[in-house]
Parts: structure tokens; C-alpha cells; sequence
């Protein structure tokens, strides 16, 4: 599990953690990790030119100890002083081992620049003369030291100058930058340096392989298709059959027992999946709304009425009211915002905190779908996924996912984990159906089995 957690809780942690080391011992640390960090992306250090941007704070005194470390070694590391005051034992440490302060107009071009301008404590967007150091070797790989200086660090948020980093060289543990768009997408790798930090139980999590392969329901001996679960789809429309047998796809990706769809396109459905039923009967999760007609907002109320999770998507969505707590809305931002009355520049803006306030507003589970899709839960509680690749956002896809987190919920899955399995495996499944190219929704749902079976077969082994 990718742990992520909030300014307060690192700080809370590494007090007690200072308290109990030698003065110092914590930063030396975490330097040390972050000059391996460098001497790894650099192929070596010996010859090697390092510039550091040097702030006030502690990000400032793991940049100036690291590029003793690697002065140490060989390289030639200058240091631009972005304040007046810096960490002096860190500033010594690197003039003793004859590192150089320069400044922005005798700086020499860099083979690496590191960013040490803004630690966690920073607020979005950078200083002038911050920004003007960073411009002056745009093309020179860049190293974030904890965090890209000028991001949201506990919303994820961009607003204003921020650093766009290579690397990121974090410790003790993931802050929420580093998982949730926008901010993610200016940390590029993110390298954990651990510190064995007593942390509290983190507030975002990032599903990895192995916590999927223990969520993911398997049958026991004695299963049939009735005990394995039943998943129920209400989607598509004359206009859209296209849509109904992408989530019959999905929902038949092996997860449940039995499929019954119950829609006007049964014949499309069942030319491509004839196991599907196409029946109404007793189901243990419904999905409903993708590709939906005019009658759609009767179809959520009618498999609201089950009693049983419902997955709620695309055309299903605007008609969604609060207080059904075994929902599961699976909306891309423009359809978050028009559920939250606001623009999709706003949701795409702050998505932590929008997929947040409608899982507190539905009062259930909200999967925000993006290039790191979000999963929250009305307690606060967030997951996010990053198995996905670019080539996922393809017409289609959402229709797939909804029926596979349809099947999960039907073989007994509560909606937060069935959301966030179902969107790994997605994720996953996209990776296996390209081999890093294109994909179709087709291949993706057809590609979750062998996903699964990779799963299970490593927790066999």
C-alpha cells in the first residue's frame, strides 16, 4: 500500500522521531538519501556539475548536506541562495567541501538542478527571483527535494509558478502532491527515502499488486454461479447498443457468477457474450446509465429500489439523490461538476477536494475518473489509482469499468473497495491489453481475467 499523508501528521512524526535522535541525525538522513538519489540519475558523480536552489527552510539544508555528499565525491556543486537565511550548518558543510555560492549570472550550466527552494510548509506558487533561477537551464533534468516547490502539498493543487521536477526524492512518506493531479503530474518519479516515522493511518492510499490480489474475491470449492454473484445491467438504448455490450463486457470479466442484462440491445449483447441472461430476475449489484435513453432516470430508480449496491454512471448520474450509501457514481470532472453545480476548470483545479465534497454530499462512494483516478468515501477517506496509461482515455472505457466494479460488488465487495480494486484492475488490464500502445474498451474488458489470474496465481505461488 502507497501510503500518503498530510503536512500535520509528518510533522507530528518527526518530532517524536527528533526528539530521540542526535541533533541532525534526521536530516542526514534524508540527505543521504536524496545525494544517492542524484548520483543514480547522473549515472555517477565524479565530473559532475550540480546546481543547487537553496531556501530557507529544511529543504533548503538536505540540498546544501546532499551537495556536500556529492562535492565529497567528486562533482562540482555551486548553490544559488534564494534567502537570506539558509541552513548554516547545511551552507558549511558544502563551502568545507569546496562547493561554490553563486548567482543567477555566474552560475555554470548544470548536468542536474536541485530543487530545494519550498519544503512541505510552503503555500502554491514560487517567488520571483525563485522563478528566475529556475528558468535559467530549462533543459537540465530537475530534482525536487520532498516536494516540487509551489505545489498544494496537501491538496494536490497548482496555483501560480510551481517547479516541474524529474525526480522527487521524498521521506518518511508520500504527501498527497505526489499521488493527486495536478500536483502529481509536476513530480514525475517519485522516489521514497524512508525515515521510520510513526505515522497514523494515512488518509490516501494508492492500491499496489499485492493488496489488489488479497481484495480480489475468489470462489471457495464448493461455489456456484448463484453464491459467486449475480451482476444485473440496465445500459444502452437503441441509439447506443454499443454501450450496453461494452458494460456486459466488463461485467463478464469473470468476477461474478452470472451476468443478467436486462435492456433493448439483448441481441448485440448476447452475440458477443451468449453466457449473458437476458432476463429479469434477482441480482446482487446493479449497474445502470451507460448509454442510457430517456427512461434511465426510472431504470437507477428501479434498481435503487433492489435494496442491493448500485454502480450509477454516465447518463444515470444527473438524476442521482443523496442517501443511498450503496452507491457507487463513477463521474469524469465535467460530469462531477454539473453534479456539484460548479465549471470542470474548478474540479480539474482541486480534485481531491471536490471528490470529496460529493462523496460527503451523496453520502457514498464517488469515483472521479482522471489520469489518477480518485476513489472517496463520505468518512474522507481516499484511494487513488495510478495502474492506468494515457491510452486509456478511449470512448468506451468508462462503460468497461463500470461493469467490472459491477461484478465486484456483486460478489460481496463493500462500494469503497470495489470501486478502487475495479479501477486498478482497469488500469491494469490496459497496460496487459496495448503492451504500452493502443487500446480498445474491448480489449481492456478482456484483458481484466488475465490480470486477475496473475493476481492469484502470485499469492499461490
Amino acid at each position: 500500500m502507497r501510503a500518503a499523508h498530510t503536512v500535520e501528521q509528518v510533522r507530528a512524526a518527526e518530532e517524536v522521531e527528533l526528539a530521540r535522535l542526535p541533533e541532525g541525525a534526521l536530516m542526514q538522513r534524508a540527505a543521504t538519501g536524496l545525494a544517492v538519489a542524484i548520483a543514480d540519475l547522473l549515472g555517477g558523480v565524479y565530473g559532475r556539475r550540480v546546481l543547487l536552489l537553496v531556501g530557507s527552510g529544511d529543504n533548503g539544508g538536505d540540498a546544501l548536506y546532499a551537495g556536500a555528499q556529492l562535492a565529497r565525491r567528486g562533482a562540482a556543486v555551486e548553490a544559488i541562495l534564494l534567502s537570506e537565511q539558509v541552513h548554516a550548518a547545511g551552507l558549511a558543510a558544502l563551502l568545507a567541501r569546496h562547493g561554490r555560492v553563486v548567482d543567477t549570472t555566474t552560475a555554470t550550466r548544470p548536468d542536474v538542478v536541485v530543487d530545494g527552494i519550498v519544503g512541505i510548509g510552503g503555500r502554491p506558487g514560487l517567488r520571483p527571483n525563485a522563478v528566475e533561477a529556475l528558468g535559467l537551464f530549462r533543459d537540465v533534468p530537475v530534482v525536487a527535494v520532498d516536494v516540487p516547490s509551489g505545489v498544494g502539498v496537501d491538496t494536490g493543487e497548482l496555483d501560480g509558478p510551481h517547479v516541474v521536477a524529474d525526480l522527487t526524492v521524498t521521506f518518511g512518506t508520500h504527501k498527497p502532491c505526489h499521488l493527486v493531479d495536478p500536483a502529481a503530474s509536476a513530480c514525475g518519479v517519485v522516489d521514497l527515502v524512508g525515515l521510520d516515522l510513526d505515522l497514523p493511518e494515512p488518509p490516501i492510499q494508492a492500491l499496489q499488486a499485492a493488496d489488489v490480489a488479497v481484495l480480489v474475491p475468489r470462489p471457495d470449492p464448493f461455489a456456484q454461479k448463484y453464491t459467486r454473484g449475480v451482476v444485473g445491467v440496465r445500459a444502452g438504448s437503441p441509439e447506443y447498443t454499443g454501450a450496453a455490450v461494452l458494460t456486459t463486457s466488463g461485467a463478464s470479466c469473470g468476477l461474478a457468477g452470472m451476468v443478467r442484462y436486462d435492456g433493448p440491445a439483448a441481441d448485440e449483447v448476447r452475440a458477443r457474450h451468449p453466457g449473458i441472461v437476458a432476463s429479469v430476475g434477482r441480482v446482487q449489484a446493479w449497474v445502470v446509465g451507460p448509454g442510457g435513453g430517456d427512461d434511465v432516470d426510472v431504470l437507477l430508480a428501479a434498481c435503487l429500489a433492489d435494496g442491493v449496491p448500485v454502480v450509477a454512471d454516465a447518463a444515470a448520474l444527473p438524476h442521482v439523490e443523496p442517501g443511498h450509501s450503496r452507491l457507487v457514481l463513477t463521474p469524469h470532472a465535467g460530469e462531477l461538476a454539473s453534479m456539484l453545480g460548479t465549471e470542470r476548470d474548478a474540479v480539474e483545479a482541486d480534485q481531491l477536494g471536490h471528490v470529496r465534497r460529493a462523496a460527503a454530499h451523496f453520502g457514498c462512494t464517488v469515483l472521479l475518473k482522471g489520469r489518477h483516478t480518485l476513489i472517496a468515501d463520505p468518512g474522507g477517506r481516499v484511494r487513488v489509482t495510478t495502474s492506468g496509461v494515457p491510452w486509456l482515455a478511449v470512448a468506451g472505457a468508462g462503460d468497461v469499468l463500470a461493469g467490472v466494479i459491477g461484478a465486484l460488488l456483486a460478489s460481496g465487495l463493500e462500494p469503497f473497495d470495489a470501486a478502487s480494486v475495479g479501477s486498478w484492475l482497469h488500469g491494469a488490464a490496459a497496460t496487459v491489453a496495448g503492451g504500452g500502445g493502443p487500446v480498445t474498451p474491448e480489449g481492456v474488458a478482456d484483458a481484466v481475467a488475465t490480470v486477475v489470474s496473475g493476481l492469484t496465481s502470485g499469492l499461490q505461488d
